[in-house]
């Protein structure tokens, strides 16, 4: 496993907040701020991204999952809340079927858990792309996708819209193609119809990298989990923090002590 690089801040029941594509832990600022002064909150950098080594060769969800699973038991955190955003998410659904040990609940947000033959054309398209031309041919794209109009053209908005922007380009291009990689060939169903932990799905009602149909087809597919949504693009934890941290105190008040 990748020696990877964590932040980790306040006291209280375990919190791990696994980031988008592309991203990096900075992703969680606000969400992070909201929660530190009840949880322990821990956010990581995946592998390849942000001051996380990168991994030579190909890898899979379950790899991440994996990297996710020793991090927690490295941590001694015990089973946490864990709480993943798009690829995050994903890693969140990987984490939960394969080591349920290390999980107390379980938060997916602006996720997916499989994708049809166009979209992983696309997903093929975006390698291609990155591969022949680098991040920045993808950057403008991806702006357009993770964050509404009205919020990239708000002042305060546009600050974190560049800040993500900056991340997104400092991305090493073959370690985001592996990712991209990973992320397309997902198809987490099977996993997820036996996941055993409490569930929080949540989708954005303005995200169009993943729309709320697939927050739908995942929180019909984990036994119990319930759905929420947020006004929101796709990085709806940056648009809405305090919404979305909201989201996630009020589904883990309600878990069995």
């Amino acid at each position: 496993m990748p020696q990877l690089h964590t932040v980790r801040e306040g006291q209280g029941p375990a919190v791990v907040l696994s980031h988008a594509l592309g991203c990096d832990l900075s992703m969680w600022d606000g969400v992070a701020a909201a929660l530190r002064e009840r949880f322990t909150v821990v956010r990581y950098d995946h592998r390849g991204h942000g001051r996380s080594p990168i991994v030579p060769g190909a890898f899979s969800m379950d790899d991440m999952a994996d990297d996710a699973a020793e991090l927690i038991a490295g941590l001694n955190l015990g089973p946490v809340h864990f709480v993943g955003l798009s690829m995050g998410g994903m890693t969140a659904q990987a984490l939960a079927a394969r080591h349920p040990a290390a999980v107390r609940s379980l938060v997916i947000a602006n996720s997916a858990q499989q994708y049809d033959e166009a979209a992983r054309a696309g997903w093929q398209l975006r390698v291609d792309t990155v591969r022949g031309q680098g991040m920045a041919a993808i950057a403008d794209g991806a702006m357009a996708r993770w964050f509404t109009p009205e919020f990239r053209a708000d002042a305060q908005g546009a600050a974190l819209v560049a800040q993500q922007r900056a991340v997104l380009l400092a991305n090493d291009p073959e370690a985001y193609v592996q990712a991209c990689l990973a992320v397309g060939a997902i198809d987490l169903a099977a996993g997820n119809a036996r996941i055993n932990r409490p569930t929080l799905v949540i989708g954005g009602t303005r995200d169009d990298a993943t729309p709320m149909a697939m927050s739908e087809a995942m929180a019909a597919t984990i036994p119990g989990a319930r759905l929420r949504h947020l006004a929101a693009s796709h990085l709806s934890a940056i648009e809405q923090p305090q919404a979305f941290a909201a989201l996630l105190t009020e589904f883990w008040a309600g878990l069995p002590a």
